[in-house]
C-alpha cells in the first residue's frame, strides 16, 4: 500500500529497456515531468528513465503537500529519496534542472546508496548576490520578485515566464512556461519560489561525492555563466559543459544539445 501511495503521490512514470541504468529526471519551480518530454525519447533508448512531479506540482497528490515539509529543498530531497526507495533504484544518474540540481545535490547526501551520478541543468547554489559570489540577483531584485509573485501570481507567471524561458523569437517557448506556472495552486508556488530563491546551497557542493555534470547556457538570465562556474570550481571533480543554448531551460529550447552532452557524460561513466 505504501509504495502505490509513493507512486500516486509523485505521479511516477517510467520508461526504457527494463535493466538498463537508470537516469531521475527532476524539473524545477513551477514545472513538472512534462518539461523532459523532448529529450525523453533519445535518452530512452539505452536508459531506464525514471519521471516524477514533486508533491504540490503536476500530476502529484496536492493532499499530499504541508507548507512545514517544502519550505525546506530538504523537503523536495525527501520526495526524490521516496521515489528511489519506492522503485529500489540504486547508483542512479540524478538529472535536476534548475533548483533541482540543488535538491540531488541534498538526496545524494542523504541516500549516497542510491544516487550514483548527478547532472545539474542550469543550475544555481544561490541566486542572491554575496560579496564576491554572483547569483545574478540582488536582495531588493528577490523581494521585489517575491512581493510581485504573492500579489498577482499569474500576472507574474505571464511577465516572467518569456524571461526565464529566453528564446524571444520562438514565443510559443515562453507561453509554455507561462502555463505550466499558471497550472500551479498560487499558494503552493508561493512556498516553493520563496525555497527556490532564498536558499544558500553554496557549502551543499562541497559534500558531492559522485561523477557530476554541469550544464550550462550561452545567455542565462536566472543562472548566468558566473554561477555555472562557480558550481563547477566549488563541485569536487565535476565536468562543466556549455550548451549553444539560450535561456533557462535547454532541454525545451535545445533538446538534442541537452541530450547530446548528457549521453556523453553517461557514456564517459561506463
Amino acid at each position: 500500500m505504501v509504495r502505490m501511495d509513493i507512486r500516486r503521490r509523485n505521479n511516477v512514470n517510467v520508461t526504457g529497456p527494463e535493466g538498463a541504468p537508470v537516469l531521475l529526471l527532476a524539473h524545477g519551480f513551477g514545472c513538472d515531468q512534462n518539461m523532459w518530454r523532448l529529450v525523453v525519447p533519445a535518452l530512452a533508448e539505452r536508459y531506464r528513465v525514471v519521471l516524477f512531479d514533486y508533491v504540490g506540482s503536476g500530476g502529484s497528490d496536492l493532499a499530499a503537500w504541508s507548507e512545514e515539509r517544502y519550505s525546506s529543498l530538504r523537503g523536495y530531497a525527501g520526495d526524490v529519496v521516496d521515489v528511489c526507495e519506492e522503485l529500489d533504484l540504486r547508483q542512479a544518474v540524478f538529472v535536476g534542472h534548475s533548483v533541482s540540481a540543488m535538491v540531488g545535490v541534498l538526496a545524494a547526501q542523504a541516500a549516497p546508496e542510491r544516487i550514483g551520478a548527478l547532472v545539474m541543468v542550469t543550475p544555481s547554489p544561490r541566486y542572491i548576490d554575496d560579496e564576491d559570489y554572483r547569483g545574478g540577483f540582488s536582495t531588493e531584485d528577490i523581494d521585489e520578485l517575491l512581493a510581485s509573485l504573492e500579489a498577482n501570481y499569474l500576472g507574474w507567471s505571464s511577465a516572467m515566464a518569456p524571461v526565464i524561458m529566453g528564446n524571444p523569437d520562438r514565443p510559443e517557448l515562453g507561453q509554455e512556461l507561462t502555463n505550466s506556472f499558471c497550472a500551479t495552486d498560487p499558494d503552493i508556488a508561493r512556498v516553493f519560489a520563496r525555497t527556490t530563491f532564498l536558499t544558500d546551497s553554496r557549502e551543499d557542493l562541497k559534500s558531492v561525492s559522485v561523477p557530476t555534470l554541469v550544464l550550462e547556457c550561452e545567455q542565462d538570465a536566472i543562472a548566468p555563466r558566473e554561477v555555472g562556474a562557480y558550481v563547477h570550481a566549488a563541485t569536487p571533480g565535476s565536468r562543466l559543459v556549455t550548451l549553444d543554448a539560450t535561456g533557462h531551460c535547454p532541454q525545451l529550447s535545445a533538446p538534442e544539445a541537452t541530450t547530446g552532452a548528457i549521453l556523453g557524460f553517461l557514456e564517459s561513466l561506463r
